[in-house]
């Protein structure tokens, strides 16, 4: 059976390869071939090899995981107005949004007003979230902005610190139109 050639174009290399070393750091043994296939891929980007493969097989690999400077999206103007509806003129979140979508936006403005590179307590992220809302759920916030991958905590939850990612572009649009009422309030 003739064997296929896969194309990957890694975009940071280094992060890549520190990627690659915390997985295996985390195996106790020496991965085999398929799980190597597998650690590779998850580095790159994909869940697995099979995600890899099914992708280069539709469409073309390096063109659609090249990132380039210019093809920044744009952001998506009538998702930011719907979920802008949530926040009051204060900038507090009034209801938490019924659609997955807006709740990852609002996820997001959480986020940015997160300090970067410090340690909070349990305590000091819900009384910061409590600032930032108005229906009373911390814990509901903590733990989204924990499974969506924007902050780490401990494994005991004591202790919460934000995840450096780089933001969607609807991000700073809801920033700017929370800000514009707030400002006119």
């Amino acid at each position: 059976m003739p064997r296929s050639i896969f194309p990957m174009q890694i975009a940071d290399l280094s992060a890549f390869a520190k990627s690659i070393r915390e997985q295996i750091g985390e195996l106790d043994r020496k991965p085999g071939h398929v799980e190597m296939l597998n650690l590779l891929s998850r580095a790159a980007g994909f869940r697995n090899y099979q995600h890899f493969r099914a992708v280069a097989q539709t469409a073309d690999v390096i063109e659609h995981w090249r990132p380039t400077l210019d093809d920044e999206p744009a952001a998506d103007e009538d998702r930011v107005l719907k979920t802008a509806r949530h926040f009051d003129d204060e900038g507090r979140l009034v209801r938490w949004p019924g659609r997955r979508g807006q709740q990852e936006i609002c996820l997001w403005f959480l986020w940015s007003k997160i300090p970067a590179g410090q340690d909070f307590t349990e305590r000091q992220v819900s009384e910061r979230l409590n600032g930032l809302h108005l229906f009373g759920d911390a814990a509901l916030l903590r733990r989204d902005l924990f499974d969506s991958g924007l902050v780490q905590r401990t494994r005991d939850g004591r202790e919460y610190r934000r995840i450096e990612r780089k933001p969607p572009p609807e991000l700073k649009l809801l920033l700017s139109r929370v800000g514009q009422r707030a400002e006119a309030a």
